[in-house]
């Protein structure tokens, strides 16, 4: 470890702000992005990451510290991952586990066909045949066990060998769904073992355990029909995990099911809310985790009573319109985690587990924010047409003067049971928005956690329901306010939200001027033909636009399909589709815009051809800003 005393924001890049009154696109990118990596060996430091991106030169940097679990100034380190635990490591130190792509399956042309070893046609007879932005190439993702000498791996056996399942999950697991039971006798991980059309028709992923001396794998979840995921043993030994109850439903209520070796217990079944992440305590009495609550994401903890007949109690520990997030871990009485607002990005902050008093840590991103004018955030009660109370966030701009009058923006979220909260995205930016001269206003409309299972679960099979009406509540309650410009409201989302924006160009009564639609959803029965998850579709569609005698599916695809009501958009839309978005296809996009286009409607197709479901790379993602608000400017 390099002893170079520096303060984190002043590393990498420069980022010039003096000149700087509002956020700009610009500045947005070149924020550092701070990602905790664990809590030091010796209890004393917390290891992190920066990184910072540069617009002239079209590249990142990324630099890692230490800071002291109570604060302090920030270290340059450059062996971040030695100050580490390495949870791979078996206890006794013999092993080590690692996952590696393994060939199982002849997809390509020249695997069949041996003595054609140009050819790259792909070559299908089941579903599942791509999934996210990848298509399926017969590599899949096995666990390893590897035999250690001299802290080198001496030799490795695939746990897993020859079947067509994958670990880590595709396509966002990591290395946390592999892990050692704390006796190294066995190896934990999560898979789904099932193929082709049962594979997409299925959210079943189960946790197993293989025995290192009799090279036998156990089904530690057999029964339990819905997403199992992310175990965790705790200091005495027991095993905790995330569990859904409902095959098919990715968007089920998540609860912490612990499994002491012979009974089962879900600590938190009783509890109107989802769980996000968890830690166990360190004594292993209690377990920590996330969930989202009134348009933020809190910190919680349950204790563990043991194998008892006790009723599980669940405490809040933190309040306050922020997002705590990525508990990185415990030290004495305060929890090390993430911390977000919709004005700042992530930092790294301790939580006192006693009082809930939060302390920041790291000051990456202060100099820029100190340098810039900010708008105010707030929350607001709106009935709803059906006479409940929804949150709604409104934002507002920097140097607000309520004798204005501005443009103002409905946010759609994605999901679309997706939490609204105190988040901060590096695209769609609230923040950046308000420097632009808009309000925004953002509501926590049916479908979204936080709110109770009830509300959570309204939203599917009835997407252009009651979930619309709660946006067009939102909108129309913030309208009423004087400052707010009704002949200039525009309504902008992505994914569920891009959906939203087709369907509310349908029959919003003329009360938009203008749309932004990202990846959503045009039309429900191409979308059922070209999509790749199937059980979501199925969950929320209620399930085949074939299915004459489903009354509920037959419903969703001509009262909530927004390509049936086409005819009526006459306002004008940008559309913006990836080409390798797999979940929201291509021709979701495409169509639109086509539609758009030959109705004579003003309209723009922004097309990036190499991103997925979100825009990734840094010049493409400033290209995105820049025509999201030269859009902006033409039409609202």
């Amino acid at each position: 470890m390099k002893k170079i005393i520096l303060v984190a924001c002043a590393l990498g890049f420069g980022i010039t702000v003096n000149a700087q009154k509002v956020m700009t696109p610009e500045m947005l990118l070149q924020l550092g992005k701070v990602n905790a990596m664990g809590i030091s060996k010796d209890g004393k430091s917390v290891i992190y990451s920066v990184k910072q991106y540069s617009v002239a030169d079209d590249k990142s940097v990324t630099k890692k510290y230490s800071i002291g679990v109570d604060g302090g100034t920030p270290v340059l380190v450059t062996k971040a991952e030695e100050m580490l635990v390495d949870k791979n490591i078996s206890p006794d130190g013999k092993y080590s586990i690692s996952s590696n792509e393994v060939k199982v399956e002849k997809v390509f042309g020249k695997d069949a066909y041996p003595d054609l070893k140009n050819s790259d046609v792909m070559i299908y007879d089941n579903l599942a045949y791509r999934h996210w932005d990848t298509w399926e190439d017969g590599m899949f993702g096995h666990v390893f066990l590897n035999t250690l000498k001299g802290g080198k791996v001496a030799d490795s056996l695939d746990i897993m060998v020859k079947e067509m399942f994958d670990c880590p999950q595709k396509p966002f697991g990591g290395d946390e769904d592999y892990i050692w039971k704390p006796d190294g006798k066995e190896i934990i991980y999560v898979t789904k073992k099932k193929q082709g059309k049962d594979y997409a028709l299925s959210t079943n992923t189960d946790i197993f355990s293989y025995n290192i001396e009799t090279k036998t794998t156990k089904n530690l979840t057999e029964g339990m029909m819905g997403y199992d995921m992310h175990p965790a043993y705790s200091s005495a030994g027991v095993l905790a995990f995330e569990s859904m109850k409902t095959d098919g439903n990715e968007a089920d209520k998540n609860d912490i099911v612990v499994d002491n070796g012979v009974n089962k217990m879900n600590l938190t079944q009783a509890w109107d809310g989802t769980v996000g992440d968890f830690l166990w305590s360190k004594d292993g009495n209690n377990i920590y985790f996330t969930a989202p609550v009134d348009g933020t994401v809190q910190l919680f903890v349950v204790d563990y009573p043991g194998m008892t007949k006790k009723m599980p109690q669940i405490k809040q520990i933190t309040k306050g319109d922020f997002d705590i997030h990525g508990m990185v871990g415990q030290v004495g009485n305060t929890m090390i985690v993430g911390r977000t607002d919709m004005n700042h990005a992530n930092e790294i902050w301790s939580v006192d587990l006693a009082s809930g008093k939060i302390k920041q840590l790291t000051h990456v991103n202060d100099d820029v924010y100190n340098s810039i004018t900010m708008g105010k955030v707030e929350s607001r009660m709106v009935t709803t047409t059906d006479g409940l109370q929804m949150l709604v966030w409104v934002v507002y701009p920097p140097n607000f003067d309520p004798t204005k009058k501005y443009p103002t923006l409905l946010y759609c979220q994605g999901g679309p049971q997706s939490a609204l909260t105190q988040f901060y995205s590096f695209r769609w930016n609230f923040q950046l928005m308000a420097a632009n001269d808009y309000i925004i206003v953002a509501p926590n409309r049916r479908g979204m956690p936080g709110h109770g299972v009830k509300w959570n679960e309204e939203i599917s099979k009835d997407y252009g329901g009651q979930n619309m009406r709660d946006y067009l509540s939102a909108i129309d309650d913030v309208s009423k306010e004087a400052y707010v410009d009704k002949a200039r409201l525009g309504c902008v989302g992505a994914s569920y939200g891009g959906y939203s924006v087709y369907f509310l160009a349908g029959m919003h009564g003329k009360r938009f001027k203008t749309f932004i639609a990202h990846d959503g959803i045009f039309d429900w029965r191409t979308m059922y033909g070209t999509t790749e998850e199937m059980w979501f579709v199925n969950n929320d569609m209620g399930g085949a636009y074939w299915e004459k005698e489903n009354a509920a599916a037959q419903k969703s695809y001509s009262e909530f399909n927004p390509v049936n009501f086409v005819k009526k958009w006459d306002t004008p839309m940008l559309i913006i589709q990836g080409g390798k978005d797999y979940r929201v296809p291509i021709e979701q996009g495409l169509s639109a815009f086509q539609a758009a286009q030959l109705q004579g409607i003003k309209s723009k197709l922004l097309y990036f051809p190499n991103e997925n479901h979100w825009v990734l790379k840094e010049q493409n993602s400033l290209v995105w800003q820049r025509e999201f608000y030269k859009w902006l400017k033409e039409t609202l």
